[in-house]
């Protein structure tokens, strides 16, 4: 039978492989899909004879595989394979024992195939030594380390160049660190690999086993004449699979994990063992592992303090203990001083020979005494001891051994809870009996015994609720297990606790079966990891992953969609001054692409060499490569796809039943943005309904003909030298139109572009160009929408006249024009008169010889000392832009400024106007108003210099803090003290202006500016009616008011003052609290302004803090009188500002101490009139600038030397 005298590891395991399939459990080969439970078919699989497949399970979780453990498995005829199986983390725990896989018949060339697994971490398999036959494929596992650690050349006869380990986690990104690397207490086995020496592991945890040496014949043979015992302890985790392990130790202490370790893969111990562990994680597995094979010592066993064990079933093929050696020269097995030792073996599957000496058992107060007699029977050693050596007072004393079977008499289950009765249990003396104690844990599987995690300081302990005894003795005693989860099985028993009765020194008490309780259903949580795509203008594609929290058996997804309206800032801004943003629909980089490629590489943008000529034969392997990779999907996919019948295509509505993970919404708008909400629901979704929402956003694709304008363009003469233009709009664009463009030309001549924007649009029906030279002009028109630019239409051509051609057809034109210019005169004549009253009625602000021109100071600063660097935006009189100034406030130095313009097509009249209003800001010198810093006033254009306010307006800025702004710049919300801290900033910058005399009458938080500190200010540049137009309204065709911030006094009669102004102050609070809402959200401008008249205010905020909401309260008195003035305000805040603002503001100034608080001045009325501030802009009133007293409450003001309603603070200056 056995020729030579030593055979190599793989007949060893040939021999025995064949031998053994007549006594060990044998499987066939086994195709686990779709559910984990599937997995139970390897329970009791020692060898799989065929091959091994675990796939496509795509709703499992980590939690679905934990406690899932296969040891018995330690060998594969064929090959293994894993293939997209979501939730596994590891194969350590779930084959802790496989040693070989053989490869008699492979995969595709392969014997071990790991393919596309997306949450597999490590490989594990720990116990694996040999692949037989075949190579191995590790590919598109993006969360796969520790590969580079694990020396394929010791696991594989063939050669590792056939390997194909790609697309896996890059090693860079990998902690791939070995066991002993950090302690150097006992590393890993060292090889080279490609030049590199390294240590070799499967984990952080688990080395990689070298060569073993070959098995002799004698073990061979010898092993082969013990089947039945090999047929009993194979699977358990040998190391080298199945020659035997002898270790000579003398007298080993195992005192931790890591001593027991030194015996892993031993099988005969030639020695004697003392078993000392007092602490330790998870240690029922650990010493399984490293213990579990051993099958003989030669000496004594000796367990002592060994608090943290349960069982010694850990030395699972424990046959015999020899008792060479004893302790104290008679005891072969001692047992002492072990506080929770419960169990010595499960006497039904184990048998343990001690053929000389005695046992010892003192001091476990957990271990029965039936178990000690049971063990005596076994083992041949009843009645070698006496009473004192196995003491019935110090064994078994704390534990109830003779127990009586309780039995569960009721259960009621709900999603997170189940009530449990049992039976009554009366002892002997019903007062010994104290308490039970119900166990219970989670269980999958119905395979749990009370033993499960058999260490008392692991982690797979039982949870555990005490129950006090009924006060009614007839009452059957319950309990009810809280905080469970839904749709989860749980394993359950409940123990007596009763006292030793003194007569008899042992325990009564009673105990149930393991019972396992399923609980009820709920609804799921929300489906995870939405996606969604657009392909087509119709389609958009949903994608999404199952609830992290079934709560039951999903059966279907329930899907709706919303078409949602376009942003209303989208019809009033004008795309022909400001950069277009366009919504994208491009798809989520993160879909799945087709098998049949991959996505495109992106282009890299940096320079690079020019990429080497590849020869013939290079280009041949590369297709080679290529060709192979196709095959082996193919092959991958034809393997283990089952057909099935097609799914039924229904058209989808706007509510939709799904059952898979991703659906097709079709019949949707072009380029139209969508709300969709994805709902999860169970089985038991008629009762529990289903998930809450989880939602995503998507925009189709654009229609590529949707924004041409259809029809042709058509022209008219509108005056001298002009033309109008008209065309129809797309009748059904993507979104909206944005803008149009014409480009135009004279014969022979270079074309010029114009844009048109919507509003100029609607007012023409299309376009009027002016100032045309004669001649043949063409011009072509397209639109402009958010998905882009449609195509031109196509060329129509017009002619403008000349002055002889004019003059020819004079009679004509004479008859056409009179009655034009007649009107014209007319018009002209009434707003000459309407004007010449108006002037004379209202002094305006530089009327008169004195005030005509604009007289250059100490303000004045050279135009070459500023340098311009971008836009900001479009203010009153022109553009305003970001830029340097060299020298304005220290000499030499550059300061960062805003450089206000007047547009080049100005009057010069508008121009002096310009610059008269900076003139106004050179009185103010406040910390919390923004500063002007010069002028510039020779030269074209004239420019008025502004403190920089980087960070914006104030309501931009709020809204960017909110967590889900796209333009977050990762701040955290405002706190109470940041919010008080721009109340007070805000407070100080007012109080500064109403000792001044001037009431602002716009105060808002877009009228408020935002520093590089932090810092608020009043002013905004000049750009707040171009942005946030739609907060005004207009009222009766005047001017434009902001109802949303105006007192009731204002909307009722015209009255602003510092009392209107509190009232604002109060709106502001309100903005920043919400993070700047809008206020009276819902109501229309019409709407608010009836219901502030109606002595209606704002409501709290939601999670306003108490103290802001009074500040708001305060400034909201319907009695003007009663409200506070900007002084009070600080008073009542003063001690929550920082420190700084002591030094800077306004308030602790020596100016405001000699004012004193609230002087009258600060609360006189200006009647308006009726009238409007005749610009959305923060409009600051001067009605007592010359030191004028005030007259009577409610009259109008008269100012001395100032215009009414021209000063504009934030941004346009005026004088």
């Amino acid at each position: 039978f056995v020729e030579k005298s030593v055979l190599p590891i793989w007949k060893c395991l040939n021999v025995l492989a064949h031998a053994l399939c007549y006594s060990l459990p044998v499987c066939g080969s086994m195709d686990i899909r779709n559910d984990v439970s599937q997995l139970q078919k390897l329970e009791n699989c020692t060898i799989v004879e065929g091959n091994l497949q675990i796939l496509l399970m795509f709703t499992t979780a980590a939690e679905d595989f934990r406690g899932l453990s296969f040891p018995r498995l330690i060998m594969i005829t064929e090959y293994l394979l894993l293939f997209r199986v979501y939730g596994l983390e590891s194969l350590r725990d779930l084959f802790p024992n496989l040693s070989v896989i053989r490869g008699t018949s492979l995969f595709f060339n392969y014997a071990l195939v790991i393919f596309e697994m997306p949450h597999l971490r490590d490989i594990g398999l720990h116990s694996l030594t040999d692949v037989l036959r075949g190579s191995v494929r590790i590919e598109r596992n993006q969360e796969l380390c520790h590969i580079s650690t694990i020396d394929w050349g010791l696991l594989l006869l063939d050669s590792v160049e056939n390997n194909y380990i790609v697309s896996n986690k890059l090693v860079e990104e990998c902690a791939d660190v070995c066991p002993g690397i950090l302690d150097v207490e006992k590393p890993c086995v060292q090889t080279s690999v490609n030049g590199q020496l390294e240590y070799r592991c499967w984990t952080s945890s688990y080395c990689q086993k070298g060569r073993y040496p070959p098995c002799s014949s004698s073990e061979v043979l010898g092993r082969l004449g013990k089947l039945s015992s090999f047929a009993l302890g194979w699977g358990l985790g040998w190391e080298t699979g199945l020659c035997p392990k002898e270790c000579k130790v003398g007298t080993k202490t195992i005192d931790s994990t890591r001593a027991a370790q030194e015996l892993a893969g031993c099988t005969y111990v030639e020695g004697n063992l003392i078993v000392n562990i007092r602490r330790g994680y998870n240690l029922a597995s650990e010493l399984q592992n490293s213990l579990g094979l051993i099958e003989t010592i030669t000496g004594f066993l000796k367990i002592k303090h060994s608090f943290a064990l349960v069982s010694l079933s850990f030395f699972k093929n424990l046959k015999l203990i020899r008792g060479d050696s004893m302790v104290d020269g008679n005891y072969t097995l001692y047992v002492l001083d072990n506080q929770n030792l419960q169990q010595l073996w499960d006497w039904s599957h184990h048998a343990l020979s001690i053929p000389v000496g005695k046992v010892y058992f003192a001091f476990n107060p957990k271990l029965c005494l039936s178990e000690i007699d049971r063990m005596e029977e076994v083992t041949g050693t009843k009645g070698r001891q006496n009473k004192a050596e196995i003491n019935p007072r110090t064994n078994g004393d704390r534990a109830s051994c003779k127990t009586q079977t309780l039995r569960f008499v009721s259960n009621i289950t709900e999603s997170d809870r189940i009530f449990l009765k049992w039976e009554r249990y009366r002892p002997p003396e019903y007062r010994d009996l104290l308490s039970f104690i119900v166990y219970y844990r989670e269980s999958p599987f119905q395979n749990v015994t009370e033993y499960v995690g058999q260490d008392a300081c692991g982690a797979n302990s039982w949870n555990v609720v005490d129950v006090e005894l009924p006060l009614n003795n007839d009452q059957e005693p319950g309990v009810a297990l809280l905080n469970l989860k839904p749709w989860t099985q749980y394993a359950i028993f409940v123990r007596a606790i009763t006292l030793t009765t003194a007569e008899e020194g042992r325990n009564y008490g009673a105990q149930s079966e393991v019972v396992y309780v399923r609980t009820m259903p709920a609804a799921p949580t929300v489906p995870r990891d939405v996606l969604s795509m657009s392909n087509s203008s119709s389609h958009i594609i949903v994608r999404w992953k199952p609830p992290s929290q079934r709560n039951g058996n999903i059966t279907y997804y329930l899907v709706l969609w919303q078409q949602l309206a376009e942003d209303l800032e989208l019809y009033v801004n004008d795309y022909c001054h400001k950069g277009l943003k366009l919504p994208t629909s491009s798809a989520d980089t993160r879909f799945n692409v087709d098998d049949s490629g991959g996505p495109e590489l992106e282009q890299d943008t940096e320079e690079r060499c020019c990429p080497c000529h590849r020869d013939g034969g290079q280009l041949q392997m590369e297709g080679e490569a290529v060709s192979f990779q196709k095959k082996f999907e193919n092959f991958l996919h034809n393997s283990i796809i089952i057909p099935r019948p097609p799914w039924k295509v229904t058209l989808n509505t706007p509510l939709d039943k799904v059952v898979r993970d991703r659906t097709v919404i079709s019949r949707l708008r072009h380029f139209t943005e969508y709300r969709i909400d994805i709902h999860a629901c169970n089985h038991a979704a008629h009762t529990v309904g289903c998930s809450a929402a989880t939602f995503v956003f998507a925009r189709t694709m654009p229609e590529l003909e949707a924004d041409n304008i259809p029809g042709n363009v058509t022209w008219e003469p509108a005056s001298k030298n002009s033309v109008l233009l008209r065309w129809e709009e797309p009748k059904n664009p993507n979104g909206l139109i944005l803008k149009y463009e014409i480009k135009y030309s004279r014969e022979n001549e270079v074309t010029t572009v114009v844009c048109v924007s919507r509003h100029r649009y609607a007012k023409y029906g299309g376009v009027h160009l002016a100032l045309l030279q004669p001649g043949n002009y063409s011009a072509k028109v397209r639109a402009t929408s958010l998905a882009g630019n449609g195509s031109w239409t196509g060329l129509i051509k017009f002619y403008i006249l000349g002055p002889a051609e004019e003059e020819s057809g004079g009679f004509y034109v004479l008859l056409t024009v009179m009655p034009i210019v007649l009107m014209v005169l007319i018009t002209c004549l009434v707003v000459f008169v309407f004007f010449y009253y108006k002037r004379r009625s209202v002094t305006p602000l530089g009327a008169g010889e004195g005030r005509e021109l604009y007289i250059p100071d100490e303000w004045e600063v050279s135009r070459d000392k500023i340098t311009v660097i971008r836009e900001l935006g479009q203010g009153s009189f022109g553009m305003v832009y970001e830029g340097i100034a060299q020298g304005i406030e220290k000499e030499d130095e550059e300061t960062k400024v805003a450089l206000k313009t007047v547009n080049e097509l100005a009057t010069m009249r508008e121009r002096i106007e310009f610059l008269n209003e900076a003139s106004v800001m050179k009185a103010f010198k406040c910390h919390h108003v923004v500063r002007l810093l010069g002028v510039v006033s020779q030269g074209q254009p004239a420019l008025v210099i502004m403190e920089l306010m980087t960070r914006g307006d104030l309501k931009s800025y709020l809204r960017s803090l909110r967590p889900d702004s796209e333009n977050n710049p990762g701040l955290p919300p405002p706190s109470l003290k940041d919010m008080i801290q721009m109340a007070g900033e805000i407070a100080d910058g007012m109080a500064y202006l109403n000792a001044k005399k001037f009431v602002h009458r716009d105060l808002a938080a877009r009228n408020c500016m935002v520093s590089e500190d932090f810092t608020v200010k009043i002013g905004d540049f000049g750009m707040t009616r171009d942005i946030y137009e739609t907060d005004y309204y207009r009222k009766g065709g005047k001017g434009l008011l902001p109802v949303r911030w105006m007192s009731p006094e204002a909307l009722k009669d015209g009255i602003f003052n510092t009392h209107s102004d509190v009232w604002s102050f109060g709106v502001v609070l309100w903005e920043i609290a919400t993070l700047a809402e809008q206020p009276y959200q819902g109501l229309s401008n019409e709407q608010v302004l009836r219901f502030v008249m109606d002595n209606g205010i704002l409501e709290r905020p939601e999670n306003c803090p108490e103290k802001l909401h009074e500040l708001m309260s305060w400034c909201w008195q319907q009695s003007p009188r009663q409200r506070p003035c900007f002084a009070q305000l600080l008073e009542s805040i003063k001690d929550d500002m920082n420190p700084s603002f002591r030094n800077l503001s306004f308030f602790y100034s020596a100016e405001n101490k000699r004012r004193g608080s609230c002087q009258p001045s600060e609360v006189e009325t200006d009647h308006l009139l009726g009238e409007e501030p005749p610009s959305a802009l923060a409009a600051l009133h001067l009605p007592l600038a010359t030191g004028d007293s005030p007259g009577p409450a409610g009259a109008p003001q008269k100012d001395q030397g100032y215009p009414r309603n021209c000063c504009h603070l934030n941004g346009a200056p005026c004088l």
